[in-house]
Parts: structure tokens; sequence; C-alpha cells
């Protein structure tokens, strides 16, 4: 199994990191560097393709988006090309089921971009840029305007949901032939200063959940597959009693069997287990693990859902965890995979350590 990991790079973001760091990770749990991709600013959250052999990075804080190619046998990338997405501090992206078009937020321009995508896996030039409408939510610094902060495609793959920080919702649209067009919702709109930040969906239940960075919540709505429309059924808050500092909440994952729902907590610096009720999808808080390092900003399951690892970005740490198959809760297998400023890991291949 190779991992892929992308950091921080740049003062403005204080960043340590440099560039994105390849290893190959062994069934014994050893992880060993095969390949610095150099050279890159800020590289954050990746998408791949279903065959595993195409990696698109985002660049935080500037206007680029970068596609590599990936050597099965090595691991090592290859860039195919970059383009700039139509705005400015690009944040996330997904593709669409057909990897034709690739579909990203551009977090500082408030705009969600669609580039072409070619046989060879190089990026084409915008061929749309969506504004998103409304006012922002009222916090005086990180709401100012509107802040797309990620992009999924639905299970279906003909919806995509766009949480956007700024404006306090969540973007519907309906996607086909390479076009987003607003579903008849629209949006779903998140409590004033909640600021909506990742999405996820429950892999068998029609839910969708989206974790709030401001308030520290999630929001839970039932998903109606034909229509993608979204209608809030739960907000829940993702700390623990009596937890008092400040909080930001980052990344969002289901189990992959959906019997717990995984949130990390930036302040707390840890994440949260809300279990889920198995026929409604529903959440209740079940407790916490410290995540062995400062600010996780990101986490992912393993391909084989054994283990998590958590980038603490401001610790310059990867933490892994094992997964307990009974319960779903984490128990820290001491292992630290040092780099600067971790933003994103991503995995190609099979179960390893």
């Amino acid at each position: 199994m190779f991992a892929y990991i992308g950091g921080y790079t740049t003062p403005d973001r204080d960043g340590r990191g440099n560039g994105i760091n390849v290893f190959d990770v062994r069934p014994d749990g050893e992880w060993v560097h095969v390949q610095l991709v150099g050279g890159l600013e800020n590289p954050s959250l990746f998408t791949l393709n279903a065959a595993g052999t195409r990696l698109y990075s985002v660049h935080g804080g500037r206007t680029m988006v970068s596609a590599f190619a990936i050597d099965p046998a090595t691991g090592q990338l290859t860039l195919i090309n970059q383009v700039d997405p139509g705005g400015g501090n690009p944040v996330d992206s997904a593709l669409d089921p057909t990897e034709r078009f690739l579909i990203v937020a551009n977090y500082s321009s408030g705009t969600v971009a669609v580039l072409p995508v070619g046989e060879d896996g190089s990026l084409g030039a915008p061929s749309q840029l969506s504004a998103l409408p409304g006012q922002p939510g009222p916090h005086p610094k990180e709401q100012t305007s509107s802040h797309p902060h990620g992009v999924i495609m639905d299970p279906s793959g003909r919806f995509v949901i766009v949480p956007d920080k700024g404006l306090d919702r969540t973007f519907l649209f309906r996607f086909a032939d390479g076009t987003l067009t607003p579903t008849a919702q629209g949006w779903v709109s998140a409590r004033p200063g909640a600021a909506p930040r990742h999405a996820a969906f429950h892999p068998t239940l029609p839910v969708l959940y989206v974790n709030n960075e401001l308030d520290s919540t999630v929001s839970v709505y039932d998903w109606a597959p034909d229509t993608g429309h979204a209608a809030e059924k739960q907000v829940i808050g993702t700390l623990s009693a009596g937890f008092t500092g400040r909080n930001t909440t980052a990344e969002i994952v289901p189990s992959p069997e959906g019997r717990v729902l995984y949130v990390s907590n930036r302040g707390q610096d840890s994440v949260a287990y809300l279990d889920i009720d198995p026929a409604t999808g529903l959440l209740r808080h079940g407790g916490f693990i410290p995540t062995g390092g400062a600010r996780p900003r990101f986490f992912t399951l393993g391909p084989d859902g054994k283990r998590a690892y958590v980038a603490n970005q401001d610790s310059d740490s990867v933490t892994v965890f094992d997964i307990s198959d009974t319960t779903g809760r984490f128990t820290d297998t001491g292992r630290r995979i040092m780099v600067g400023s971790p933003s994103a890991i991503s995995f190609v291949g099979g179960a390893a350590g």
C-alpha cells in the first residue's frame, strides 16, 4: 500500500511542510519513504480516481490544482499538469463518476468550478464557474463572504453537495453532462454562525451529515436520492461535556459499516465518536479520543477500515490508530509519521500498517 501526505509549505499558512511525501506502507506497519514531490506550495486535500492511477491536489491559498500520474509498481508521482481553477484558495475537489470532470470548491472567491479531465488525466481550464448566492453569516472574520469548503458527490453520482462556511448554507446541485444545475431546493441552511465545512453520506442509509466548523456541531439530513432534497432532522455537538475552550471541527468520516460517525475537533484535539442509529441515521454521543497531537485538520481510515490516520497539523505528525471491529473505537498504536504541517492523507493499494 502506498500513502500520500500533503501539507502546508508557505509562511502565510504557517507551513513547515516540503511538498507531497510518498510512503510504501509495509504489512508489518513500517512506513518507508519513497519520494518527495517538492516545489509545490501547500498541497492540501487529494482526490484519487477509482483505479488509483491519478491523484489530484488542490493548493491552499493559491490559484492552482495539480494532476499527477501514479506509478502502480512504485507508488511514485509524476506531474501531468497544473491549471488555474478560476478562483482563489481551492480547498477541495471531487471526480464525477465518469471521471471526465473534476469539481473544485474555490474558498476565497466563493465559486465552484468544473474542470474537464482528459483521457491522460490532465486537467483543462474551467468549463463552468458557479458563484454561490446568499448573505454572509454573523462571524466578523470567518464569514465575510461565500466560502465553499467542501465538495462531494452523492452515492448515485447525480448530485453535488457543497458546504459553504461563509454563508451558513450547504448548496445542492444536480450534475449531468459536465454541468452543475441547482436543485429545486438549491440549498439547506444551517444555524447562523454554524459554518458548514465538510459533508459525508452514510454508507447505506439515505442520510447526509455536515460538520459545522465554528459551533462544533453536526447537522443530520434525510436525503431524497431521486430529487436531491435534504431535510434537517438533528443537530448535535461534537465536544465532550465540560470542555470550554475554543474549538473548531475539521474532518468528518463514517465508519465503513455505518456504525460510527467520526469528527475531528481542533482545540480539544480529539476525534469524537457519534454512534449512529442503524434504522434512522440519527446520532448520539459516544465519547472521544485524543489525537496524540495538536490541530487535527484531517483524518482518514485505511482502505481496509482497520486503522485510522490523523494529520495533526501543528504537531507535524500523523498518528496511527487501530480500530476495534466490535465498537469502532480507536486505540493509539504509538506510531507517528513525522511530516511538516500535514493536511491530507490518501492511500492506494490494499491493507497494510
